[in-house]
């Protein structure tokens, strides 16, 4: 394979990274029972706040830890609204998604122009040799590696730990979790705010890694609610929220891609496709939870409606049950 064409291919592992955080963010606060529907804005705020604090202190670091901040302060907010006020959920995160993307905006206007600190690209070494692989793989930022680390962590935790199970039930049955001895509302805060923190490195990972600063022009409107559909893909499953993300990501690259071989197609097309697309997956996926699709089946030859079955049992998908749904200690 030409190895312009590899590197180029290599690029989707770099984009999907802010995806692939945004995504585990949302999918621990989404198991806990709690919807962030302010990812929109708060990648774009966190962006904005990662990349002004990277370049007034000089240090990526401190551009991390201010996007993890402002998208954690956020999450806080919704959770207090949620949980200690009782607020609606999809309500409060859809007036904080419009009012945070304002304050970015209008807070971030001093920073456009300012010098673009991009994280360097680490090597890994030997690996980064393997034929194909290392230069698709390992040969990117220390956060990208960090975001393949990630989605291991959130399934190990999530799935094999009894941490995770209580997590789950929180989400699931709140009112048996609290009857183990778990503090229901003190833990959805906890995951909540967690998950808006490593939605904020997610946002402050776009603007100092695959994009910059450049206010409304930066270009990453519209990835929170891709981040918020990939959640609901991915089954609130780490491993099919990371192939949600990619697969996102996948397309954009495509469009660039495919771009040059297709001259006569407006190139808006290829910018805007992928976005359609992935609401097509997203509702394929779920199409397997509609009744009309068992009685549809039913009327299939017996071969046929078993290979189908097999195929939508294993894409259909179920929330937490307890998703958006206020728990008052008794």
């Amino acid at each position: 394979m030409d190895s312009n064409l590899l590197a180029s291919f290599g690029s989707v592992f770099a984009w999907a990274g802010p995806v692939v955080f945004a995504v585990m963010g949302e999918t621990l606060t989404e198991k806990a029972g709690v919807i962030n529907l302010s990812l929109n804005g708060s990648i774009i705020l966190s962006a904005m706040v990662g990349f002004a604090a990277a370049t007034t202190t000089g240090s990526f670091f401190w551009g991390f830890v201010g996007g993890a901040a402002a998208s954690a302060l956020v999450a806080f907010i919704i959770a207090f609204m949620s949980i200690g006020l009782k607020q609606s959920q999809v309500a409060v995160g859809y007036v904080l998604t419009l009012a945070t993307k304002s304050l970015a905006y209008f807070l971030g206007a001093p920073f456009i122009g300012k010098p673009v600190m991009q994280l360097p690209l680490v090597s890994i070494p030997f690996l980064d040799n393997l034929p194909y692989v290392g230069p698709v793989l390992f040969n990117k930022t220390l956060l990208t590696y960090l975001s393949y680390l990630l989605i291991i962590v959130c399934y190990i935790y999530m799935f094999k730990t009894s941490k995770g199970l209580i997590l789950q039930g929180i989400g699931e049955q709140p009112a048996a979790s609290f009857v183990r001895g778990a503090n229901v509302n003190r833990l959805r805060y906890l995951y909540t705010i967690l998950g808006g923190a490593l939605v904020g490195v997610g946002g402050a990972l776009y603007s100092l890694s695959v994009k910059t600063w450049n206010g409304q022009l930066t270009g990453i409107d519209g990835i929170g609610w891709i981040a918020l559909a990939i959640t609901i893909f991915g089954g609130w499953h780490p491993i099919r929220g990371a192939i949600g993300a990619y697969f996102f990501v996948f397309l954009q690259w495509l469009g660039i891609a495919l771009q040059p071989l297709l001259p006569n197609v407006n190139s808006r097309i290829f910018q805007v496709a992928p976005f359609p697309l992935m609401i097509l997956a997203l509702l394929f996926v779920n199409i397997g939870n509609a009744d009309w699709v068992d009685r549809t089946l039913a009327g299939l030859p017996e071969d046929a409606r078993k290979i189908i079955s097999r195929l939508i049992r294993g894409m259909r998908t179920r929330g937490p049950a307890a998703l958006g749904t206020p728990f008052e200690n008794e």
